[in-house]
């Protein structure tokens, strides 16, 4: 397996495809899943030509279950170090949920000022604050996130698959086309990762305000987000990133859930290529 090991020791997995002279894209992924939830877009983004690059969070995947560090700043400084390790310039970062909020701080506060990044694109992405604030109260409650907690304390693995199952693909919705193969997919993903990492990791996707990372971000980017997303709720994070970034373009898609970018690929990433060669 090819890993990296960071400035605190932390070993981090990556996947790293296509030829090492082409434009690079790194992908960032969700919580509480891996690399490999990006496979459809590493595969078609190969088959344009783009070199490919994605790691396994810290805790999360293939990547060592470490006992701390489950925070946008470390994972935005474990995204630096595959990066730099790689040498990847004039790349385009594309995160999802979680996974967006990482790319958003790895670009505002590393990639950016080392003139690393090209362009940036944002899927169901957690910025800029998911948590309901008299500052934002298009957010959602504590209580939400603490049902969070709980869930995955008493029982990890049926809170995993009842997430797949249910919100995360709009599985939930009456009419929905259940996909097995998805949901055990998501499952496994999310099982090989460490508990406290996941638990942790909840405070991070949900309480982390990532304002200033967007008013930092001077690249192009892209915001896309499902108008049917019942986990990060689109009013209270891509309508009000695009007010923040200096730079930025919203496409929504109605009745599209938060798990899109694996239930409508082609559409995805026929946007997201049109964006990158535009």
């Amino acid at each position: 397996m090819a890993t990296i090991t960071t400035g605190d020791g932390t070993e981090i997995f990556y996947k790293d495809w296509g030829p090492k002279d082409a434009q690079p894209i790194m992908f960032h992924h969700g919580w509480p899943l891996s690399s490999d939830d990006w496979d459809a877009q590493m595969l078609f983004f190969a088959h344009q030509g783009f070199r490919v690059v994605a790691h396994d969070r810290r805790g999360h995947g293939r990547s060592a279950q470490v006992s701390e560090g489950q925070d946008m700043d470390h994972y935005a400084a474990d995204a630096a170090a595959v990066a730099q390790h790689l040498d990847l310039r004039n790349a385009v970062h594309i995160g999802h949920s979680t996974g967006g909020g990482e790319a958003a701080r790895y670009v505002a506060r590393h990639g950016e000022p080392q003139g690393r990044v090209a362009k940036a694109v944002l899927v169901s992405a957690v910025p800029p604050l998911m948590l309901k604030t008299e500052a934002n109260p298009e957010g959602l409650p504590i209580e939400v996130f603490d049902g969070f907690r709980k869930a995955l304390a008493d029982n990890r693995a049926q809170f995993f698959l009842d997430v797949a199952a249910g919100p995360f693909y709009g599985f939930n919705r009456d009419g929905a086309a259940v996909r097995e193969g998805v949901i055990r997919n998501w499952w496994r993903q999310g099982m090989m990762g460490s508990a406290k990492a996941h638990y942790e990791g909840i405070k991070a996707f949900s309480e982390t305000d990532q304002t200033e990372d967007l008013r930092a971000i001077s690249v192009p980017t892209l915001v896309l987000h499902g108008e049917d997303d019942q986990i990060v709720p689109i009013v209270a994070a891509a309508r009000k990133s695009i007010t923040l970034l200096r730079n930025g373009t919203l496409k929504t898609y109605p009745g599209l859930p938060h798990g899109m970018l694996t239930l409508n690929a082609d559409q995805l990433n026929a946007d997201i290529l049109a964006f990158i060669r535009g």
